[in-house]
């Protein structure tokens, strides 16, 4: 194959990963509306892969398995595990990536970039509660609406390991470099464990908490406009079912339906308003203990080797593991969200570096004034 080809052959690959992760996240999605997104998304990718596959074929170059790589694999499994809000995220960066890659070729490619940046749309749309102009009307009107997004389990796991072990092996670092007895630092990297995971799970309990109370207020709120103005919310319901396509006159009878049932109702008020699941509003206690966990996990770690050895070379394992693990966290960072691997686990280990860095020179320079 030439450059030209080889090309179009990356091309292929990738709008053929494209087509198999957003089939995925459809089969996944709980949300009739974002399951549609989602095929109509691997609708085009499916139909970008077919023009890169015709012009391949008709250079007479053999074409490869249809097999999603592993990347999309792991999101798939991702989203049926954790939901599709979780994965997301991650396709956004790619989906930007796509666009400015196929700007880049220009002649055929240049269409396909436009319905690249449309579908990276979509997605932000899906991340903000997919605002509609009848959600942008009804709000001028409703000042009390507030747009939510669903918390990221991965990254919120991903930032309680990363602060646990970066703020923990500082803190080792530091004592270990005044210094100080060998026991006195396995101590301090267990107060540091307990303290740093109580704190993060406190703190992620008041915020999920205070965010729960905040839309369980919007949708009582949203229940008691529809007990004491119906007709206003039967207006909302029929601007809403205009902007989904239906004539004046359906949407209206649609309204009238839905209204007769005040639960249904609301529960499509709040769905389309609001952009919030009222089923699922978070849970303020798992929250603290999966922050604490995570903070747990990634504390532990610096502490390992100052358990079997001391001095030295206890700080130096320590430090070692540490960017290990930050470096592999890093990377699988990059790797689901379709950026570079090595970029992103050297800016981790990177930063950590720096913090640790510091803290044990600190530690060196003042000696045991700095406990």
């Amino acid at each position: 194959m030439d450059a030209r080809t080889d090309l179009w052959m990356a091309n292929l690959v990738d709008e053929r990963d494209g087509a198999a992760l957003y089939e995925g996240l459809a089969r996944h999605e709980k949300d009739p509306e974002k399951a549609r997104s989602f095929r109509e998304i691997a609708l085009a990718e499916r139909r970008h892969a077919d023009m890169w596959a015709k012009k391949l074929e008709k250079e007479g170059v053999a074409l490869p398995p249809d097999r999603p790589s592993s990347r999309v694999r792991a999101l798939i499994w991702l989203a049926h595990r954790l939901g599709t809000a979780a994965v997301v995220p991650m396709v956004l960066e790619a989906e930007a990536t796509d666009a400015d890659k196929y700007d880049a070729q220009g002649g055929d490619a240049a269409p396909i970039a436009d319905e690249e940046r449309e579908h990276r749309k979509t997605l932000v749309g899906m991340t903000r509660g997919q605002p509609t102009e009848a959600r942008d009307i009804i709000a001028v009107r409703e000042r009390w609406h507030r747009s939510s997004s669903a918390a990221g389990s991965i990254r919120a796991a991903i930032f309680g390991m990363n602060d646990g072990l970066v703020s923990n092996l500082s803190l080792i670092l530091g004592v270990a470099g005044a210094g100080v007895e060998p026991r006195t630092v396995v101590v301090t990297g267990f107060a540091g464990l307990l303290a740093g995971a109580f704190s993060m799970a406190a703190g992620e309990y008041t915020s999920v908490a205070s965010q729960r109370d905040l839309l369980q207020r919007q949708v009582d709120m949203e229940r008691r406009e529809i007990e004491e103005a119906p007709e206003e919310e039967a207006a909302e319901l029929a601007l809403i079912f205009k902007q989904k396509g239906l004539s004046t006159e359906q949407a209206s009878r649609t309204a009238a339906e839905l209204l007769k049932n005040p639960e249904s109702a609301a529960d499509t008020l709040v769905r389309e308003e609001l952009g919030l699941d009222p089923t699922d509003l978070g849970s303020p206690t798992n929250a603290a203990l999966s922050s604490f966990a995570m903070f747990s996990v990634g504390a532990f770690v610096p502490l390992v080797p100052f358990l079997l050895a001391t001095g030295n070379v206890a700080a130096g394992v320590s430090a070692a593991l540490a960017f290990l693990v930050l470096a592999g966290v890093g990377g699988l960072v990059g790797f689901l969200s379709g950026t570079s691997v090595v970029l992103s686990a050297v800016r981790m280990a990177g930063l950590a570096a720096l913090a640790a860095g510091v803290t044990y020179a600190v530690g060196r320079l003042f000696g045991a004034t700095v406990v």
